[in-house]
């Protein structure tokens, strides 16, 4: 049996080995979350077939909802969406976050200049992190 790897959105796209993603994170902390209701096979295949188009993508450091440049919390909605129908949170607009803070408008503006994207979707990490539709099955 292969070791397991993960699916993650850094530069580019693409799948790590478990063990070297532990070690990246602070401390080795993780948190494995799964749906409360299983995949069905089908979806399950639809999500590996699908996770493949997404590889070598390049990241996506302006949060564009397009599959052009991908971030991290992007690829997982647009994989359990696309494959299976599921969304595990709602999107959100980039407008209804507390953009007020200088370093915040320090970095819209060094990516965005003066056109902010303001109504572009967006679906942040701790929104997923949230969802009432996994549970935690594993944490170190």
């Amino acid at each position: 049996a292969s070791s397991p790897k993960v699916l993650e959105a850094v530069e580019p796209v693409k799948l790590t080995s478990l063990q070297a993603w532990l070690k990246r994170g602070k401390g080795q902390h993780y948190v494995i979350k799964r749906l409360k209701q299983p995949l069905a096979a089908s979806a399950a295949a639809q999500m590996e077939l699908d996770a493949k188009r997404f590889i070598g993508k390049p990241y996506d450091l302006t949060f564009e909802w397009s599959d052009d440049r991908i971030y991290c919390s992007e690829l997982v909605w647009k994989l359990y969406k696309g494959s299976a129908g599921i969304e595990l949170a709602p999107l959100s607009k980039l407008k209804s976050f507390d953009l007020t803070s200088p370093a915040v408008r320090s970095k819209l503006k060094e990516r965005y200049g003066s056109q902010i994207p303001l109504d572009e979707p967006v679906v942040p990490p701790s929104a997923l992190f949230d969802s009432p539709l996994l549970e935690t099955v594993a944490e170190r």
